[in-house]
């Protein structure tokens, strides 16, 4: 592992603004460059989990890691991406929406300023439709507007034909200076449809793996892939001790005898889970088991239950049908096991979800009834307050996270005190609140990150062990 700065080779994938094909260039690369036989780590500008699955999808399953500068600070963002790409021959890494886009006005939390926090140059995506010349001002306007940011290729986008390209890459090769790399027509067909938010959702699809080697023959095919890997090696020196996520590192065993069992509910319907989060959990300790209440009407021993997002909307009935599994879960909430749940987590221990009018059970766990619109109901960055007594954190802490849900509350049963966070920023669960909190139960429309929210692993860890010591 490397102890003094060295580089560390990579590209951010940018683009002028969300659409532009950043998440379809970023799969083609690498996809084919590793299977060309490069070692491809690759990692997502944001909070997006979808993204995020294609990325690691392409990449042989190899876990693709979220950097994002609003949840994490930026030591551990640097930390985070030595550890996941020094033995990797390159790093790709997806931005999003714009390459200057971000929350303010400052740029703190834009694709450029992580590209230079990580010494890394940007690849970036042009949409040529029907324009040719003033994307060479763009380009130039980019390029100008923090010297700092080093554009060092341009890939050119649903390109009408030859001349087309000609021209466009004839003018920004000119007046900017800047190769471009690769031309792409436009595509008859759309291979990745969109959910919600960005793509679906890859196990959703038998044809994902079709999707990405479509993606990584149109990379052969349209890109210079040798200058890509030439342009990931113009890095600078970066020095970041990678960092190794184990239970053994933090001194605790994930295997030892006494160590709490959590179940991980992991299947089409809850699929949201960043892979620091559960390697937090081992390293806190914690063993961990994955269980599909789709696929089974029985729970093992445990000590705890992690249940991320997803979209339980699609298999409400499904969920439904499975009571046996239902009401163990409650028996064991009842009883005090642990249970922290996100967004789709949330919706599931809820009593009952609405779909077109027609209701189907849940686990009944928490007093609330969900229904569900075409629009978002809340998206973007949340900031909350720690107002109430729960299993996880101290009052007065805050967090950071982000929601995204389609989702709105229908029937509320409870009382303002079983919500335990304060929304300092998002919409939350109701009446500017979030987490709801039953016994050792907390769920929350809020998705955390491990690396931003140190507190969350070991909370839940210690709980489950707690739970296990007094069977």
């Amino acid at each position: 592992m490397p102890k003094e700065a060295e580089p560390l080779p990579g590209i951010v994938v940018g683009a002028l603004r969300g659409g532009s094909g950043k998440t379809i260039v970023s799969i083609g690369l690498i996809a084919a460059l590793s299977s060309a036989g490069h070692r491809v780590a690759p990692f997502k500008k944001g909070p997006d989990y979808i993204d995020a699955g294609w990325l690691s999808l392409a990449a042989g399953e190899r876990p693709c890691y979220n950097l994002d500068t609003f949840l994490i600070a930026a030591q551990d963002i640097r930390r985070t991406y030595a550890t996941h790409s020094h033995d990797c021959d390159l790093a790709i890494i997806e931005g999003n929406r714009g390459i200057y886009d971000c929350i303010d006005t400052h740029g703190e939390t834009s694709t450029a300023e992580l590209s230079k926090l990580l010494g890394l140059p940007i690849l970036l995506i042009i949409d040529g439709t029907k324009t040719t010349r003033t994307m060479a001002a763009v380009v130039s306007g980019c390029s100008m507007f923090d010297p700092a940011v080093r554009i060092r290729g341009v890939i050119l986008n649903r390109i009408a034909g030859a001349r087309h390209e000609s021209i466009l890459r004839r003018s920004i090769e000119e007046h900017c200076g800047v190769p471009v790399l690769g031309a792409i027509p436009k595509l008859r067909k759309q291979s990745f449809p969109e959910r919600h938010m960005g793509l679906v959702p890859t196990p959703e699809h038998g044809w994902a793996k079709a999707s990405i080697d479509a993606a990584a023959e149109m990379a052969r095919e349209h890109i210079d892939l040798e200058a890509v890997i030439r342009m990931a090696h113009e890095t600078e020196p970066f020095l970041a001790e990678p960092e190794n996520m184990t239970g053994q590192r933090a001194g605790v065993d994930p295997f030892a005898a006494n160590a709490p069992t959590i179940a991980v509910l992991r299947d089409s319907a809850f699929q949201f889970y960043y892979p620091e989060n559960l390697e937090a959990l081992e390293a806190a300790g914690a063993r961990l088991i994955f269980v599909s209440p789709l696929a089974t009407d029985t729970l093992p021993d445990i000590d705890g239950m992690y249940i991320g997002g997803g979209f339980p909307e699609t298999h409400a009935a499904d969920l439904s049908r499975n009571r046996t599994f239902r009401d163990r879960l409650k028996f064991l909430a009842e009883d005090g096991m642990p249970i922290y749940a996100e967004c789709g987590g949330l919706m599931y221990l809820g009593e009952h979800l609405v779909l077109d009018g027609k209701p189907y059970d849940m686990a009944g766990i928490l007093p609330v009834t969900f229904g569900f619109s075409r629009r978002p109901q809340g998206h973007g960055y949340t900031i909350l307050e720690v107002t109430g007594n729960n299993p996880y954190f101290r009052q007065g802490l805050t967090l950071k996270g982000h929601e995204f849900h389609y989702s709105s509350v229908l029937e509320w049963k409870g009382s303002e005190e079983d919500l335990v966070y304060r929304m300092v920023r998002g919409t939350g669960l109701i009446n500017g609140k979030d987490g709801l909190c039953y016994k050792n139960v907390l769920a929350t429309y809020t998705h955390l990150h491990a690396s931003g929210t140190p507190e969350w692993a070991p909370s839940l860890a210690t709980r489950a062990r707690a739970y296990h010591a007094g069977k």
